[in-house]
């Protein structure tokens, strides 16, 4: 999958830069200032212009991440990835929510040099960050589609989802997605391989992350006591240290 660039924010732009170059034209003196003023704010938009048509590349297939965004120009295989993380905090006091964006985690063999300026919301490590998804013309669940499908378990959705979302976990079949994960918790328990524990621990730690609040005194069933105990187990310093 390609994903191709917005041009909103350059219609948008030029729209600016159009209806601001009025104002310099009719009330400015007729002298040479104005057109000094004029020559920087044309400048300026073909700065703005340039800055929007720079090289972009983003495209996501079974070899990996074929890149040219947050300083990096060439694919990076999923083997140097631990995991690609999409997230949209929610902004404190009632501001604006931000669009989501895409973070990497490099695994440990990674090649990628990049400063890690982000952090991740799953276990707050340092991260790269690729890209906001308001920059791209594909809806943000087609990413996340193209995503699962190429990265598996290294894509990680940890969006908040309001309560009670049918999204909140990520297979319809609740059995069998719990089946599925409590098997690659034991069998990442019994690896002694910490990155394969926190790699997993991180699934476990993002399926929590989006479970609905149970009101007090409900009979449903507690998920996230089941999942707490998983995270718990996957994160003790002591690799070798099972569940009872």
């Amino acid at each position: 999958m390609e994903l191709r660039r917005s041009r909103q924010s350059l219609w948008n732009g030029l729209a600016i830069f159009g209806v601001g170059v009025f104002p310099l034209l009719y009330l400015t003196p007729p002298a040479t200032g104005r057109w000094v003023l004029v020559g920087l704010w044309l400048l300026l938009a073909g700065a703005f212009v340039a800055y929007q048509f720079r090289p972009f590349r983003f495209g996501i297939g079974a070899d990996g991440l074929d890149l040219r965004v947050a300083g990096l120009a060439r694919l990076v295989p999923w083997a140097e990835i631990e995991a690609v993380i999409l997230d949209q905090p929610l902004p404190p006091g009632g501001r604006k929510r931000k669009a989501p964006s895409l973070l990497l985690l490099p695994a440990v063999a990674s090649t990628i040099d990049r400063p890690l300026t982000g952090r991740s919301p799953v276990g707050g490590r340092p991260a790269l960050v690729l890209l906001s998804l308001d920059r791209v013309q594909q809806p943000v669940d087609e990413v996340a589609a193209a995503l699962t499908r190429f990265g598996g378990s290294r894509f990680r959705d940890v969006r908040p989802q309001p309560p009670g979302s049918s999204a909140d976990l990520p297979d319809l079949d609740v059995l069998s997605w719990l089946a599925d994960l409590t098997s690659r918790v034991q069998k990442a328990l019994e690896s002694g391989q910490a990155s394969q524990r926190l790699a997993v621990k991180a699934e476990v730690d993002a399926a929590l992350a989006r479970l609905p609040e149970v009101p007090a005194g409900s009979d449903q069933p507690r998920l996230d006591e089941l999942l707490k105990s998983m995270s718990e187990a996957l994160g003790a310093e002591d690799e070798g240290t099972k569940p009872a």
